[in-house]
């Protein structure tokens, strides 16, 4: 196990109600599970987020907390949050990392890895 180590899952949905195919908005939600999977208590500070869409448009958000939560997570505790994005086309990708600082000082980053955010394929 290491010392300062965070894990991060993610699950999206496409919000139909929300989006407007025609004006070229499609908005998804996607919920996030970060665990401390570390050796010592941490706290995430901030967020940066790399969201790219099908026409390779990319929009960087940077910021503070996540849905003005700044949790700290002590070894095993998880935290978990919805927040969402909208895409001019119908799906893109997002990636990232969280910035946390341990309770012994210590910073470091947190990887997200890159997901999809798509439309719900059907089947014929």
């Amino acid at each position: 196990m290491t010392k300062y180590d965070f894990t991060v899952s993610v699950v999206t949905q496409y919000l139909e109600e929300q989006s407007h195919p025609d004006q070229a908005h499609f908005v998804f939600a996607y919920t996030i599970t970060i665990k401390n999977t570390g050796d010592i208590p941490a706290q995430l500070i901030s967020r940066h987020w790399i969201i790219t869409d099908a026409k390779n448009k990319v929009h960087e958000v940077q910021g503070l907390g996540v849905v003005g939560h700044q949790p700290l997570l002590k070894p095993g505790e998880v935290f978990e949050y919805t927040s969402g994005s909208s895409l001019e086309t119908p799906h893109g990708t997002m990636k990232g990392s969280y910035f946390c600082v341990a309770e012994d000082g210590h910073k470091f980053d947190v990887a997200i890895p890159e997901f999809v955010l798509s439309l719900p394929r059907t089947l014929h």
